[in-house]
């Protein structure tokens, strides 16, 4: 049972969902990044005699987004990511400051705050008793692995994968073959990929050929070309009506 909603996107009733393996994004998904940032954003500033951090971060975000949206097409990596984002920042804003350390006080500050969304933890530990789940992200390790490690999520994931360790990045293919492989390929018709972001998330799942299910908590609007499976608001839908078609 389906329905073809606004932008082309398909909605499929989760009461039908049958699917083995999940995949997850981390960041703006499972994780809070924006309240992660924020605070690191203030620390390494702080750290470098500069004030008013609140003032500066829309500066920062323009700079990072942009940065973010050329991983995704495949022209910088995201190792570049770490330093260019405060060249640029320091070049915008003018800033007495090292770029170098600004981001080295940044990444550590990203690892060290910061807290699943909501209800999170346990929607991971419910799916994880009934399906195989995995971490693909786009990312540094230095910052992911810090967060699964102090949020104590590792144990609920068959594998996790991240763009920086891997050279390669959502939406591309190649990161998928990578999960899957470490998953012992699985069957594509029983993977579900799970995340906020249309054009690295869903693109990428798309792209790949398995279902999609777009975190939207947001309410914000699919484009004309976005292919959606499933969209949910709240990680907890994603609990309940997985949980309730066993």
């Amino acid at each position: 049972m389906g329905a073809i909603g606004p932008a082309n996107v398909v909605y499929t009733w989760f009461e039908s969902m049958n699917y083995s393996t999940i995949l997850f994004d981390l960041d703006h998904t499972l994780f809070d990044t924006e309240r992660s940032e924020a605070q690191a954003f203030r620390q390494a500033l702080s750290a470098a005699g500069i004030s008013n951090a609140d003032g500066h971060i829309s500066t920062y975000q323009g700079i990072n987004t942009a940065l973010w949206s050329r991983v995704e097409r495949g022209e910088i990596t995201p190792q570049q990511v770490r330093t260019l984002r405060f060249e640029g920042l320091v070049e915008a804003l003018d800033l007495d400051a090292d770029p170098m350390h600004l981001a080295d006080e940044f990444v550590a500050g990203l690892g060290a705050n910061g807290d699943l969304y909501a209800g999170a933890q346990e929607v991971l530990k419910a799916l994880s008793e009934l399906h195989t789940l995995a971490i693909i992200t786009n990312g540094l390790g230095e910052v992911q692995w810090p967060r699964i490690k102090r949020l104590e999520i590792g144990h609920f994931f068959d594998a996790v994968v991240i763009s920086a360790e891997v050279g390669t990045a959502k939406p591309g293919t190649d990161i998928f073959d990578l999960v899957f492989a470490a998953l012992d390929h699985p069957p594509k018709e029983s993977v579900l990929m799970v995340g906020d972001s249309l054009s690295s998330d869903i693109q990428g799942g798309t792209n790949y050929g398995i279902a999609t299910c777009w975190y939207n908590p947001h309410g914000k609007e699919a484009g004309p070309n976005d292919q959606i499976t499933y969209e949910i608001g709240d990680l907890q839908e994603l609990h309940s009506l997985t949980v309730a078609s066993r």
